[in-house]
């Protein structure tokens, strides 16, 4: 009630347009989760600030809010931010894609065949144990520093998740509609494309989430260890210089991009799933 004569007095004083009061309920009640969800990033944001002002830490250690932003417009102004962050997007996507296509592949034929399944399960199994990163000085051995070892550590940090969720999601379709599919006399390709596949969206979108966390993270690491650019480079360039401001930066931009292809993801995995919604109204 409050809310409403809130929005009723703002409308009468002409802060709001003058829209219907039952629109302009929805409109509140629609940004009223996104409002909830800038709390914590706004505490934190107040907190690191507070502390910064009050000398908790030196500058050097702790810099203030405003110098990180100030590292990020000049290294935006100068192209420097960009150039590295594309640099690491295109690994990312080289990296993420080899490895979503071998986990799709593997992961489907280890769900659909039990003989599959028994004869590459134990080795899988024993491979995915070993992180992505124990897989570096290997790949260095063998491929040296260049693109094809930020492309291999990514492609098999994503590989594990989705071949797991998608062998998962294969096996949990419902023996029924397999059985139609059967009286339609589907073919193998047409089971696995009208029956499988849609029934297993959610467990594999999943793992693809996953599968695009974990090469972030891979390529955090590799970077760090093996490049002359790229926002792993910039988190070693800013440590190296003492620059903190430009570490914090840089953490921010990974986080930033991450989320937003995560974000992405959950909307393709949302339309491809309409066909749910659509049946169940």
């Amino acid at each position: 009630m409050a809310s409403d004569i809130t929005i009723s007095r703002l409308t009468e004083q002409g802060a709001l347009p003058r829209l219907p009061l039952a629109r302009l309920r929805r409109i509140a009640r629609a940004a009223a989760p996104a409002l909830w969800l800038l709390v914590f990033p706004l505490g934190v944001l107040s907190i690191w600030q507070w502390g910064s002002t009050a000398g908790w830490l030196p500058e050097q250690i702790l810099p203030k809010p405003g110098e990180v932003l100030k590292a990020l417009i000049e290294m935006t102004r100068s192209g420097e931010l960009g150039t590295h962050a594309g640099i690491s997007l295109l690994r990312v996507v080289y990296g993420f894609a080899t490895g979503a296509v071998l986990g799709l592949v593997l992961g489907a034929a280890m769900g659909l065949s039990r003989t599959v399944d028994d004869y590459v399960g134990p080795l899988f199994t024993a491979i995915a144990q070993v992180p992505a990163l124990a897989w570096i000085p290997l790949a260095m051995l063998l491929l040296g520093i260049g693109e094809a070892l930020k492309v291999v550590v990514i492609a098999k940090a994503t590989l594990v998740p989705v071949v797991m969720n998608t062998r998962a999601g294969v096996r949990n379709v419902p023996r029924g509609l397999i059985e139609v599919g059967e009286s339609f006399r589907f073919s193998v390709w047409q089971t696995l494309r009208l029956v499988v596949l849609p029934g297993a969206v959610p467990p594999i979108f999943t793992g693809l989430r996953y599968g695009l966390t974990h090469a972030w993270i891979a390529l955090v690491s590799v970077e760090l260890l093996a490049s002359s650019e790229g926002l792993g480079y910039l988190l070693v360039w800013g440590r190296q210089m003492f620059w903190l401001d430009t570490v914090l930066m840089a953490m921010l931009v990974i986080g930033v991009i991450g989320f937003v292809s995560d974000k992405l993801l959950a909307v393709v995995e949302r339309r491809l799933q309409r066909w749910r919604t659509d049946g169940a109204v």
